[in-house]
């Protein structure tokens, strides 16, 4: 019997690259909006660190609204301009760093900016529906297939989701990573997509409201306050592992904050 604990090591190009890694958020709200903030600070104590730090391309065709002041990361002065822009902006002008908004969705029907932006070697999504998951999971598998010996080589997606209360973050590679011999551990090479092992949770759990808040007492009515950045630090955390660990046993998580309910997702081989 076979008592090994299952791990992911991760790929050797994430801990000693000859440049910054590249991550895609895709999505400027609740999620994307705090999460680049998190990746910020994470490039920031990298580079401390000796390792060549992160670089960042953040997603989003939307615009501040009156709805998102206070849940969101926005500002009153903001309403009416570019959620990615005035993120971005505000993360360069703080940080010193050079990232870039784009002010388009993740959409194949955006092959212009999909073909020079969309590859990186981490794709993070941030996003409220079913479609635009499944839309994310085909563009991966197209650019992978181009960006394999590429800068941009495509190699992991990790995905932040969540209802009122509840949520979950799942990473996943794209493609298989080479795994080191190991006596003490079993390794994982495969993570599935989220859209492949969790179809039916998905379509279960997809949100029928979908009409925009027109207040912040109204957003709050469809999300919890505090989800979002529950989901954020725990995420970043995991990637925060796997940059300095080298390896992972728990490739995500589900949570429930009413209930205050954590459930580790295992690495399985």
């Amino acid at each position: 019997m076979n008592t090994k604990t299952t791990v992911h090591f991760a790929d050797n190009y994430l801990l000693q690259p000859p440049n910054p890694i590249t991550c895609n958020i895709i999505g400027a709200g609740g999620t994307g909006s705090q999460l680049l903030t998190a990746m910020a600070r994470m490039s920031h104590s990298l580079i401390a660190l000796g390792h060549p730090g992160l670089w960042v391309q953040l997603f989003d065709d939307d615009i501040v609204t009156e709805a998102n002041l206070g849940r969101q990361l926005f500002a009153s002065s903001e309403k009416g301009l570019y959620k990615s822009v005035v993120l971005i902006n505000r993360v360069n002008r703080f940080f010193g760093t050079n990232w870039k908004a784009i002010t388009n969705l993740y959409d194949h029907k955006n092959h212009e900016v999909i073909a020079k932006y969309g590859a990186a070697n981490m794709i993070i999504s941030c996003v409220d529906t079913l479609t635009a998951r499944f839309e994310i999971a085909k563009i991966i598998t197209l650019l992978e297939k181009e960006n394999r010996f590429h800068q941009n080589k495509m190699l992991y997606w990790m995905d932040f989701g969540n209802g009122k209360e509840t949520g979950q973050v799942i990473l996943s590679t794209i493609g298989k990573i080479k795994q080191p011999a190991s006596k003490k551990f079993q390794t994982a090479n495969d993570l599935p997509f989220i859209t492949k092992q969790f179809k039916e949770l998905l379509l279960t759990s997809e949100k029928k409201d979908t009409t925009p808040s027109c207040s912040l007492a109204d957003a709050l009515t469809k999300q919890d306050l505090f989800i979002n950045s529950t989901l954020v630090n725990m995420g970043a955390s995991l990637l925060w592992n796997l940059f300095r660990e080298g390896m992972i046993e728990h490739r995500g998580f589900f949570i429930n904050l009413k209930s205050f309910h954590a459930r580790p997702l295992k690495v399985k081989g």
